[in-house]
């Protein structure tokens, strides 16, 4: 399938919408801002497709659990019944965020099982075609992200996974090149379309997971969403995050600067019990860090020194303690920081060996569910928003997304609180997949 779908309401059909999570990605695989037409007439059409919320599933609660193995055989009973796989089934009952990862082994002829728990409520679609919860406005965990996450776990050891918008070292020198031509009689908007034209498409690259994944596309979009925030093409949903450029000591500027950000994991130490059965997950998730490369005269990128004191790295920090409020504003981040969850519990279940510990076998997850698939991103069009003092120039081309969830799931404590938070689950589980 090429691009996302939803249940058409009122045709019975599909509706097929290369703009969804923030970002929209044409047949080409061109990146670029959803078109603001009509995009309230398709939120409305994908609310509409999306099923009633179970009554017990409304409600903000700080701890839902959800169970892989009962969860895996409700896609199998969908599958077998010929049947959609039920939107609860598919935003996994809610989950907002992983918190917990709880392994039960075999015992007393009950089979073993594994369990994600974390804040959850019901859910809505967003204007950016995400689904968030219905009050908190943030993603849903998705069955999709889960999927890619577990089947990437065992490949991300070292290398992690990431995506970069990156020009071309050709786009870069013929950027160079216009930029010695520009005059003040140009006018603002007559450079920055000469310069657009000179950069030509940045290449977009995704590692680690599938590119056609919505969890690569999560990815894109907090990435590319958060070069449009740094250079001021749309202005933060939040208070007190401006532009890079409306921060930029112009005066200071001795080169033609190249900001590069990136979104990093940030996570404090998991928390485990004595037998490594309970886990939490800690922190904000998700912080942003920069580097203010130069493009030297003959079109050559220099990687900056990543000094913390650099309006690019000054910028960077204050989005990074923008990011929770921001993440309940603009749904693409939100979505980026439950992929690094998601990839995180993943690490864990894979380092520790946990599928093994519960003598747990989930077909579905592990390969007969197939995700969504989507137009693959490649390209990214770009727009020039810059500043030019003399003979300088400063314009943002590249940057990405990583995450390294084995170093994550590396580093732990031992917190013996968790062993009663799953025992006590461990009497509550009942029948259902799902349980708060």
């Amino acid at each position: 399938m090429s691009a996302w779908t939803a249940p058409h309401a009122e045709a019975g059909g599909l509706i097929r919408a290369p703009a969804v999570g923030g970002v929209y990605i044409d047949a080409e695989g061109v990146v670029n801002a959803p078109p603001a037409d009509g995009a309230e007439a398709l939120r409305n059409t994908w609310q509409q497709g999306l099923d009633e919320t179970p009554a017990a599933m409304e409600p903000l609660v700080d701890l839902r659990f959800v169970s892989l193995r009962k969860l895996d055989a409700a896609i199998a009973a969908a599958k077998s019944a010929g049947e959609p796989i039920p939107d609860e089934v598919r935003y996994l009952a809610g989950l907002l965020r992983v918190k917990h990862v709880l392994v039960y082994p075999p015992a007393d002829g009950r089979p073993g099982d594994i369990v994600l728990a974390g804040p959850a409520e019901g859910w809505k679609v967003d204007s950016l075609g995400n689904t968030v919860g219905v009050t908190t406005n943030r993603p849903v965990l998705m069955l999709d992200d889960l999927v890619v996450a577990l089947r990437a776990a065992e490949t991300t050891n070292g290398p992690g996974v990431s995506c970069s918008i990156d020009p071309t070292s050709e786009g870069l020198a013929r950027a160079q090149k216009v930029s010695r031509t520009l005059t003040a009689q140009d006018g603002p908007m007559t450079a920055a379309r000469r310069l657009e034209q000179a950069f030509g498409r940045q290449l977009v690259t995704v590692t680690g997971v599938p590119a056609s994944s919505h969890f690569a596309r999560s990815l894109v979009a907090a990435d590319f969403r958060m070069k449009r925030l740094a250079m001021g093409f749309e202005p933060a949903p939040v208070d007190g995050l401006p532009s890079y450029l409306e921060t930029l000591n112009t005066r200071a500027v001795k080169a033609n600067l190249l900001p590069r950000w990136w979104l990093a994991a940030d996570y404090e130490p998991l928390a485990r019990d004595a037998e490594g059965l309970a886990w939490e997950i800690r922190g904000q998730g998700v912080k942003c860090q920069a580097e203010e490369d130069f493009v030297n005269d003959a079109g050559e990128v220099k990687r900056g020194a990543g000094r913390n004191e650099t309006d690019a790295a000054k910028w960077a920090a204050t989005m990074t303690e923008r990011f929770d409020e921001l993440a309940s504003h603009d749904s693409a981040f939100g979505h980026v920081r439950n992929a690094f969850d998601l990839s995180v519990a993943a690490a864990v279940i894979a380092m520790h060996e946990l599928w093994e510990v519960a003598d747990l076998e989930t077909p579905q997850l592990s390969a007969e569910f197939s995700p969504e698939g989507y137009n693959v991103p490649k390209y990214v069009a770009t727009q020039a928003t810059f500043l030019k003092r003399g003979g300088k120039w400063v314009v943002t081309a590249s940057g990405g997304v990583q995450v390294f969830p084995w170093q994550i799931a590396d580093e732990q404590e031992e917190v013996a609180s968790l062993a009663d938070l799953r025992t006590k689950n461990a009497a509550e589980k009942a029948d259902a997949w799902w349980w708060q």
